[in-house]
């Protein structure tokens, strides 16, 4: 097992599935069984999404890079230093461990995000997808607001026992605070704050390489009032900046009827990410 050396000097496992050019996926890719696999389908998401994604590619001919970032994050929460820059870093660690000197990337949520970062501070990837947030409009602030106030909830529950037996609606990001430490919130709450001067449009200016975008048509989040009233528009973004992009040379998907997790779902990834990689890349 390979292991990449972070940021921080903590330790990442790296696995490699298949041959041929380099797929970086900074996920799991370990099948989630039992109640774990339950409770996310009950939220709509796919507990199998980072196992279905490593294989599919691998079976499609290409060479994928899989550690699970977002794991070691919640096992080993850096609060102070999880910057956009060190996210980038880490990233290429990661791609370093495998051999890999160019590679392409995709994420999804704010591991797309990530990839949006690392392209604006290396020449190594050869192609970019990124699914679930949007290249040009993306919810920077709101998501400062949305961290922050994850964070006050780890704080007031930090002494207080994990509820169990709630029921779960999809969608209720009301009621998704998740279990956080405080510890674990505010790296996320780092993460959004170095992105406040963050100049996107400058950035994709730079962007040459091929890109992707998709996201749900219905991926829009309205948080209530213990999370500050904040809207997180996604789709809304992507579909009022689909000309935009289009002209930059980005390839634009929304998918109908989709929401932020529904979107997430390898099946629907791949159906799009394949043929795009084909056509764009190798």
């Amino acid at each position: 097992m390979m292991s990449a050396q972070l940021h921080d000097n903590s330790p990442l496992e790296v696995s490699v599935l298949g041959d041929g050019p380099a797929v970086l996926l900074p996920i799991s890719i370990a099948p989630i069984e039992g109640a774990a696999a339950e409770e996310l389908r009950a939220w709509g998401a796919d507990p199998d999404v980072g196992h279905s994604l490593a294989t599919g590619l691998a079976d499609a001919g290409y060479r994928v890079i899989a550690a699970g970032y977002e794991a070691h994050l919640a096992a080993h929460p850096k609060p102070r230093t999880l910057t956009a820059a060190a996210v980038a870093a880490d990233l290429l660690a990661i791609a370093d461990a495998a051999g890999a000197e160019r590679f392409a990337y995709y994420g999804y949520s704010w591991l797309a995000l990530a990839g949006l970062q690392l392209a604006t501070r290396t020449d190594r990837l050869a192609a970019l997808a990124m699914g679930g947030f949007p290249p040009l409009d993306a919810p920077y602030g709101p998501m400062l607001a949305v961290t922050h106030a994850a964070h006050r909830i780890a704080l007031a529950n930090r002494d207080q026992p994990a509820a169990t037996g709630a029921t779960v609606q999809p969608g209720d990001w009301d009621s998704a605070d998740g279990g956080q430490t405080p510890d674990q919130a505010q790296q996320y709450v780092t993460l959004y704050e170095s992105l406040q001067d963050f100049d996107e449009r400058a950035a994709l200016d730079r962007l040459t390489l091929p890109r992707l975008v998709f996201a749900g048509a219905e991926d829009n989040i309205r948080y209530g009032p213990r999370w500050g009233d904040t809207y997180v528009a996604i789709a809304d973004a992507v579909r009022a900046n689909r000309d935009q992009l289009t002209k930059q040379g980005w390839t634009v998907e929304l998918l109908a009827g989709a929401d932020h997790l529904g979107a997430m779902h390898a099946d629907r990834a791949l159906a799009l990410l394949l043929p795009w990689l084909r056509q764009h890349w190798c």
